[in-house]
């Protein structure tokens, strides 16, 4: 079956954050560009709901955070960490210099609609839903374009540059055999939705208890779950059964005990694998990786979005230029590289002690509430951490908000 042949002057791979972001700015500058996503619609279950100072402050440069802030969102203000002793707040946005001194919360489906909505006004944009690509077209070494199965046969995207930009599971990092370091150790997390009620406090909440880890994202009548599991333990948890499980969520947040029961089905549960990497060389002739395909994000302090739309607005800075001219060489690849490479292996540095250090914590956290724990035990422990916790809020406040908020070297579109 013959292919359908299009061309363009740069294909990006991957309908996330960063390719809808990437696309829209090139564009708006004027840069012929087709956007593919493998799947039909934005909607996944599991994908980061953030959107940090730093984004919103971009949308502004591009003129979109008025209209993108009229959708509904909620505003995350503080960062509150339940103890045994109660809710302890742990770090507070309002005191930030910007117009966002907060982190809005609002479905990335909803993100990425909008976004690749308000790119359909520039004529020189295309986005193509159900695009699996399946091959890199390459000649003499250098990458000219994608082959990917659309919902109508088979195509050929010929362009200048191909970008890739479909996340950690990336399959343009494994046809241009791109191969990822490893940056710090793996966790094991569970996902799941329980209802949300009006009464419940809106926003992230987060709480160490009974040896885990919980972390509740406000998705308007459900709480998106993510609940940590010693590395390797899931086949146990699975043969325990789902009551046992249902036990272990109930035990680390009691406010939970009467609506676990909404966890029937394994299939409503999703393993999944806390991991972070790069690849060392983010290019090669005619095809760029960013975001998660270069560099595998964990999504302690929500890094993954933040990071990725930061390469995108990089990417998009150095490279317009070049594609409008119709020559893009490897130097230009690797100045996007080089603008983003140092926040990134920095923050990963940091987040490799997180995962590192947090195994350990959730030991001493479950002997301290282990059943048969004495009362004197459990209440010194409780008391302990919220007053470790409360001991560390000027540091937190000084140094990680800005950071989660910002990211390290924080990218703004050039003006045109």
């Amino acid at each position: 079956m013959k292919s359908i042949v299009e061309r363009t002057l740069c294909v990006v791979v991957g309908g996330g954050p960063a390719g809808a972001v990437l696309s829209f700015i090139l564009a708006r500058n004027g840069v012929p560009v087709t956007l593919l996503e493998a799947h039909k619609d934005f909607d996944r279950d599991y994908r980061g709901d953030t959107l940090h100072p730093s984004i919103l402050e971009i949308m502004d440069e591009l003129g979109l955070a008025d209209a993108l802030l009229q959708l509904p969102h909620t505003k995350l203000h503080t960062l509150t960490t339940q103890t045994p002793n109660g809710p302890v707040k742990m770090g507070n946005f309002s005191h930030l210099k910007t117009k966002f001194p907060y982190i809005a919360l609002m479905p990335q489906t909803r993100f990425l609609e909008f976004v690749t909505q308000e790119a359909r006004r520039f004529s020189c944009f295309q986005l193509v839903m159900g695009a699996r690509v399946d091959e890199l077209i390459e000649n003499n070494g250098i990458v000219e374009g994608v082959r990917y199965q659309g919902l109508d046969g088979m195509h050929e995207v010929h362009a200048l540059l191909t970008v890739g930009t479909d996340g950690r599971y990336s399959q343009i990092r494994k046809l241009g055999g791109f191969q990822a370091v490893k940056s710090a150790p793996s966790l094991d997390l569970l996902w799941f939705r329980l209802p949300r009620r009006p009464d419940d406090p809106p926003g992230l909440m987060g709480r160490f208890g009974n040896g885990h880890v919980l972390i509740q994202l406000d998705r308007g009548d459900k709480w998106q779950c993510g609940f940590s599991i010693p590395k390797g333990s899931f086949s146990q948890l699975h043969a325990a059964g789902l009551e046992a499980l249902r036990q272990d969520i109930s035990a680390t947040a009691p406010e939970f005990r009467d609506r676990v029961a909404e966890l029937q089905d394994w299939k409503q549960i999703l393993l999944f694998s806390v991991d972070a990497d790069y690849v060392p060389r983010w290019y090669k002739p005619g095809l760029l990786v960013i975001g998660d395909a270069a560099h595998v994000m964990s999504p302690v302090g929500g890094n993954g979005i933040n990071y990725a739309i930061q390469d995108a607005v990089a990417a998009a800075n150095i490279l317009s230029g070049p594609l409008k001219a119709g020559r893009v060489t490897l130097d230009d690849l690797a100045h996007v590289q080089r603008q983003r490479e140092r926040p990134v292996k920095t923050i990963q540095a940091a987040v490799s002690v997180v995962h590192r250090v947090l195994p350990l914590a959730l030991k001493v956290n479950k002997r301290l509430t282990a059943p048969g724990s004495s009362a004197r035990r459990s209440s010194f422990g409780g008391a302990a951490m919220a007053g470790l916790m409360t001991l560390a809020r000027p540091f937190v406040n000084a140094t990680i908000v800005p950071v989660i908020a910002f990211g390290i070297s924080p990218m703004h579109v050039a003006k045109r």
